[in-house]
């Protein structure tokens, strides 16, 4: 008993020292271990943060270097196929890809093609000049005439109008008789239609400065300061402000409209020495053919939300969070951008290729389908029967992948960004299965916003908030020209020479979409 419990003692003390002796090594262990975790979740953050800042300097070589075309061209590596198809399969399909070139004549080369100048218009007016040959033609026959044109500028000139109206005094002797002032777009103005209309145009389609149209008139002979020039566009605003109501009416009547939005830089009182940010909204409807620039002064929902209170319809924008206060007014069908979501998946090509060139083949898929119905001119039920027989299966296979591989990527990452930014709007992107007349993306409201990026460059910014809404209403005239093949300069000529005579009631008849109108381009 004495020898057990002095054995029971001694592994007692033994433990109990090696319970000391260790005890700080297993701490030591714990804390290591912590340290171990700690550090390989900061590597994983940092590894997720290199991605990150890798992907942003990869699309800012491809904005300063790269092709700004969106263009998908998918690869097919070897390897990948092997893998994919298997062998066989592989060396079958790089077989049936190998061209057969069959025997051929030898083109000539580019420098014994000659070139061959195109006719010039017809509606080109002529100036016909002859030239006969020196000496006696007396009994000469004429057998034929060669004839030679040469396309040649007639520079633009100033001209003044002198309208002269001869005073007489009646019979009676009681009264004085003189013909009627024609209107005249700007009351008590000097400029005619015309040169009003040149102005506009220089500024709001040719993108040139009134500063420099300043020079350009006294190259042609006038001094004209750049305040009188600006009183001109001021003036030409206010009598076309009733006509830009009218088209504002059409667009918002309209069942179908896509809408974006983009910045211009305004000088304003309250920031002396730097800009204020102002945005233009812009509404195109398609079945109208007409676009409405609204200048706002922020980017907040007060624009959309004043505009289209009333508004009834389809509405197809980005993915600005703005436009989901829409969501619930049971007036409005909310569609999204498929061109959004796709430049997304392209600009994560460098990112996870496997991903996004999976994606971008089935929005290929998706365009050509699309490509088809414009060029087969197929329309109304039947377009929307061949985009849910053909375009819903694969966004249906689309929103499964993406379901499947948002759980795998980095949430920062180009390609976490393009899923995310994509499948919450997954509904919105497919509505346009289901109207004829819906397109698969907003890419025409955003070919209207270009002119006002192009002015931007040369004239900078508006001079105040009112220029800003005077640009808006001028860009949204031109480009509804635009959308209709009218000649801006001869429509808002002809308009200015009309308008002041024309009663509010057929004002529509004025617009560039007006049937009766033609002004070619």
């Amino acid at each position: 008993m004495q020898k057990t419990g002095i054995t029971k003692a001694l592994k007692v003390s033994i433990n109990t020292r090696l319970f000391t002796y260790f005890e700080p090594v297993q701490e030591g262990i714990e804390y290591y271990k912590k340290q171990v975790f700690f550090l390989q979740r900061e590597n994983a953050e940092s590894k997720a943060q290199i991605n990150y800042l890798q992907a942003q300097i990869d699309q800012l070589k491809r904005m300063i270097f790269g092709a700004k075309s969106e263009r998908f061209i998918p690869q097919q590596i070897p390897g990948q196929m092997m893998m994919e198809l298997g062998a066989e399969a592989a060396i079958e399909s790089i077989i049936d890809q190998t061209i057969t070139v069959e025997p051929h004549e030898r083109k000539a080369k580019k420098a014994d093609i000659k070139p061959v100048r195109s006719a010039l218009p017809a509606n080109l007016p002529r100036i016909e000049t002859v030239i006969e040959p020196e000496g006696d033609l007396t009994d000469c026959k004429k057998i034929g005439e060669e004839i030679t044109e040469i396309l040649e500028l007639e520079m633009p000139k100033l001209i003044v109008q002198r309208i002269v109206r001869p005073k007489y005094l009646s019979a009676d002797g009681n009264a004085i008789l003189i013909g009627e002032l024609p209107s005249r777009p700007i009351d008590k103005g000097m400029a005619g239609p015309k040169l009003l209309s040149h102005v506009i145009v220089s500024k709001y389609v040719d993108h040139l400065p009134v500063y420099r149209q300043v020079k350009q008139f006294k190259r042609w002979g006038i001094e004209l300061p750049d305040s009188t020039i600006y009183g001109w566009i001021t003036g030409t605003c206010k009598l076309l402000e009733p006509l830009y109501e009218c088209l504002k009416k059409q667009v918002l009547i309209s069942h179908y409209l896509q809408a974006d939005e983009s910045p211009l830089q305004v000088m304003t009182e309250e920031k002396k020495g730097s800009t204020h940010r102002g945005y233009m909204w812009v509404y195109h409807s398609p079945p109208e053919r007409l676009v409405l620039f609204d200048y706002r002064k922020g980017r907040d929902k007060e624009g959309p939300k004043e505009l289209l209170k009333d508004y009834k319809g389809l509405l197809q924008t980005d993915g600005y969070a703005v436009y989901d206060m829409f969501d619930n007014n049971p007036d409005i069908t909310l569609a999204s951008c498929m061109a959004h979501a796709r430049r997304y998946f392209e600009q994560a090509l460098d990112n996870d290729r496997q991903i996004a060139e999976y994606m971008m083949q089935r929005f290929g898929q998706l365009y050509d389908l699309e490509t088809e119905l414009k060029e087969t001119q197929i329309d109304g039920e039947e377009k929307i029967k061949q985009r849910q027989q053909k375009a819903i299966p694969v966004l249906e296979e689309m929103e499964r992948f993406m379901k499947e591989k948002i759980q795998s990527v980095i949430p920062k990452s180009p390609i976490g960004k393009a899923i995310a930014y994509t499948l919450p709007r997954w509904k919105k992107l497919s509505a346009y299965t289901k109207y004829a007349e819906l397109h698969i993306d907003n890419n025409l409201v955003e070919n209207q916003i270009r002119p006002l990026a192009l002015g931007r460059k040369n004239y900078l910014f508006a001079g105040n908030h009112e220029g800003a809404q005077r640009s808006a209403m001028l860009y949204s005239l031109i480009g509804s020209c635009k959308l209709n093949g009218i000649n801006p300069q001869e429509w808002l000529t002809d308009v200015l020479s009309k308008l002041p005579d024309t009663k509010l009631s057929d004002l529509y008849k004025l617009l560039p979409n007006y049937r009766e109108n033609s002004f070619g381009l």
